[in-house]
C-alpha cells in the first residue's frame, strides 16, 4: 500500500490499454485481472471499500470498490467479516464519472488506506453519478451510483486524478494533522527505499 508523501499518489494516472501486462511493484508481472483480484484481497485486509491503482503503484487509470450490506464505514465494525457483508464487488478499468445530481452531501465520514488513521466529516461530494468504464471482460459498461457508493467513486476516482481526501477539505484540516502526516511520510519513505531495493536485485537477478 502506498502511503501519503509518495509521489505516484500526486500523478495522473493513464489510461489502461486492452490486454496490458502490468508490472506491479514488489510482484513483477501481472495481467489485469491477476492486478484487479490482489487489489480486492489487499482492500479487503485493509478493511477498505475501495483501491485505486495508484496506491499500489500502478499509475493507471482502474479501482476496485465493493458495495456492503450496510453502509457501515470502512474503519467502523472491525470484529465483523467483511467478505459476510458483500453485496457485489467492482473492478472499474479506464472509469468516466458523470454527475447526474449536483446537490452536494457532506455528512459521511471519509478516510483513505493510504493516510491511515485519518478521518473527516465535511467532503462535499455530488450525491448521485454515472460511471462509464470497461470491466475485466473488456466490455463497457455504465453504472448509476448514490448516496454512499457514489461517494466511494468519487474518491477512487480523484485518486486516479492525483486528487486526495484532504485536498477538498480546509488547508487548516492537514495542518491539524501535521505530526499524523508527517509520521505517515516517514513511513511512506521508508517503504519506497525497501521497493527501490528489491527492483534492484530483481534486475541483478535477471541479468547474471
Amino acid at each position: 500500500m502506498r502511503l501519503y508523501g509518495d509521489p505516484i499518489l500526486r500523478r495522473k494516472a493513464k489510461a489502461l490499454r486492452p490486454g496490458e501486462i502490468l508490472s506491479v511493484p514488489g510482484f513483477g508481472p501481472q495481467s489485469v485481472r491477476e492486478v484487479a483480484n490482489t487489489m480486492l484481497e489487499t482492500m479487503f485486509e485493509a478493511r477498505g471499500v475501495g483501491l485505486a491503482a495508484p496506491q499500489v503503484g500502478l499509475p493507471v487509470r482502474m479501482f476496485v470498490a465493493v458495495e456492503y450490506e450496510d453502509d457501515e464505514e470502512e474503519h467502523e465494525g472491525q470484529d465483523r467479516p467483511l467478505r459476510s457483508r458483500v453485496l457485489r464487488d467492482f473492478v472499474m478499468i479506464n472509469p468516466v464519472l458523470k454527475v447526474i445530481d449536483k446537490k452536494k452531501d457532506r455528512s459521511y465520514q471519509e478516510g483513505c488506506l493510504s493516510i491511515p488513521g485519518i478521518y473527516e466529516e465535511g467532503v462535499a461530494r455530488s450525491r448521485a453519478v454515472q460511471v462509464s468504464y470497461t470491466d475485466l471482460d473488456g466490455q463497457g459498461q455504465v453504472l448509476e451510483a448514490d448516496d454512499y457508493l457514489a461517494r466511494v467513486f468519487q474518491h477512487e476516482t480523484d485518486h486516479l486524478d492525483g486528487v486526495l481526501f484532504l485536498d477538498r477539505l480546509p488547508a487548516e484540516v492537514t495542518e491539524d494533522y501535521r505530526k499524523e502526516l508527517l509520521a505517515i511520510q516517514h513511513k511512506s519513505k521508508a517503504l519506497l527505499s525497501d521497493l527501490a531495493k528489491w527492483e534492484q536485485a530483481r534486475h541483478l537477478e535477471q541479468n547474471l
